[in-house]
């Protein structure tokens, strides 16, 4: 009788098939701590539940306007791993949603996370959900729930993926969009801490031409990883005040792609490119790829995470502001008459 035939009569089991149910308990019970650290006025009940929930009674906002916003981390989980910095892409999937939920002026409320693998080894996982407690914590959000997904013979050798989703809430009056900005106006960038989580591939493509990961600086290789910034703390407090007009958070595309989603009909941005200092890593991907200038611009942030469209008479107050914060702000353009992202 042949293997197949005897083992088509044993009793299937979850485990068997590569799902250990038990062990997928047991990351929850280890990762339940670093969840609670997260919890803000409004979460009610612990994790386990088949829904988070959280209260908006008694909330501050008048009219209230719930603002959500979804991403990955995309490429750059695979060299954070290859690098043995676990923890990063967990701030990194915070970064980029809870970023892109403050650019519409809205404070973030809770975030949830998806993490699926071909197997579940906590002493992998872990650090990653740590990373996604961290980045919370940074942007004010409560880690309101999630998933952990054992999916056999799914991804490629040890490869997972990583994605969330952050809901937060903006006063309606308050909401930042296109319509409020104006010739005139001043546009302030903030420091980036690096690429961020954006034009991975090309970095990836980079490296493999360099000869893989392990032929970089240690340096380098930190700086490739370094977590995506999380703006909320200095940012959110004046989108609320009403002093910012509008953000562009600066993801994929970089600069003109990004500053042209807060521009009016007949309204152009002036953006000088020499204004602020290009970090290191920037200047190590252009030359190594080697990678042109307007390559660089349309795919990388270059240095600037986030810029904000201000009236010229609060540009120096905000810019002051933020700088007291600890942030890095150059004044890196204006707004036109025209059309579209001029790149000088």
């Amino acid at each position: 009788m042949d293997t197949d035939s005897v083992n088509s009569r044993k009793p299937a089991t979850y485990r068997n098939a590569g799902v250990d149910i038990e062990r997928g308990a047991d990351m929850v019970r280890r990762i339940a701590p670093l969840v609670r650290q997260t919890f803000r006025p409004g979460v009610l009940g612990g994790i386990g539940g088949f829904g988070g929930l959280f209260e908006m009674a008694g909330n501050r906002y008048r009219e209230p306007v719930l603002v959500a916003g979804a991403d990955g981390v995309g490429t750059k989980l695979k060299l954070c791993l290859e690098a043995g910095r676990t923890d990063a892409p967990g701030i990194d999937l915070v970064a980029m949603c809870a970023n892109d939920v403050l650019a519409m002026g809205a404070e973030p409320l809770f975030f949830l996370d998806y993490c699926a693998a071909n197997r579940i080894d906590a002493e992998r996982f872990e650090p990653l959900i740590r990373g996604v407690a961290e980045g919370c914590k940074e942007a004010g959000a409560a880690l309101l729930g999630g998933e952990t997904a054992e999916l056999p013979n799914t991804y490629v050798d040890d490869g997972l993926e990583l994605a969330g989703f952050c809901v937060g809430v903006a006063e309606k009056e308050r909401l930042l969009d296109a319509g409020a900005v104006a010739k005139g106006d001043v546009l302030l960038g903030l420091a980036s801490s690096g690429p961020h989580s954006n034009g991975y591939s090309l970095v990836n493509e980079i490296i493999r031409r360099k000869g893989g990961l392990e032929t970089l600086d240690s340096g380098l290789v930190g700086a490739l990883c370094e977590p995506t910034r999380i703006y909320v703390r200095p940012v959110l407090p004046l989108a609320q005040s009403g002093r910012i007009k509008a953000i562009a958070h600066i993801t994929g595309g970089g600069l003109p792609e990004n500053v042209a989603r807060i521009l009016p009909e007949g309204l152009a941005a002036r953006i000088d490119t020499r204004a602020w200092v290009w970090h290191e890593v920037f200047e190590w991907l252009s030359r190594e790829g080697p990678v042109e200038r307007g390559e660089m611009l349309n795919t990388f942030n270059c240095g600037i995470g986030m810029v904000l469209a201000i009236s010229s008479g609060n540009a120096d107050a905000v810019q002051a502001s933020l700088e007291e914060a600890g942030e890095r702000v150059w004044r890196v353009g204006g707004i036109e008459a025209g059309r579209g992202v001029a790149l000088d």
